[in-house]
């Protein structure tokens, strides 16, 4: 969903109410209100999307792990081109996931 540009209809339907989401070197943001203004933010600072890919992905279903290796290439309203490589690791609960951090430069 999210590269079919559908990223809030994704955050939407499978983040949980009390989700902690964080970028590595940062504080926590906990909640499903505070990550959706983070989300709509970035949304609002990217001006197109040139591609994006899934590079590898793994899961410990047993544990609800799934980790993610991707890339998106954007260009942001001020212009600059950047091609953002990034490594999810999500906890699911059910249908929900819970908690997700993001490993990137």
């Amino acid at each position: 969903m999210i590269f079919s540009g559908q990223l809030l209809e994704a955050f939407e339907k499978f983040y949980h109410n009390d989700v902690v989401m964080q970028e590595l070197g940062e504080e926590p943001r906990v909640g499903k209100d505070i990550n959706r203004e983070y989300e709509n933010k970035f949304i609002a600072m990217v001006k197109d999307v040139h591609g994006a890919g899934i590079e590898a992905m793994a899961s410990d279903e047993e544990k609800g792990i799934v980790m993610i290796e991707s890339w998106m290439d954007l260009t942001f309203q001020d212009g600059n081109r950047v091609k953002m490589e990034q490594v999810a690791v999500q906890r699911w609960e059910g249908d929900y996931i819970v908690h997700e951090k993001f490993f990137h430069k």
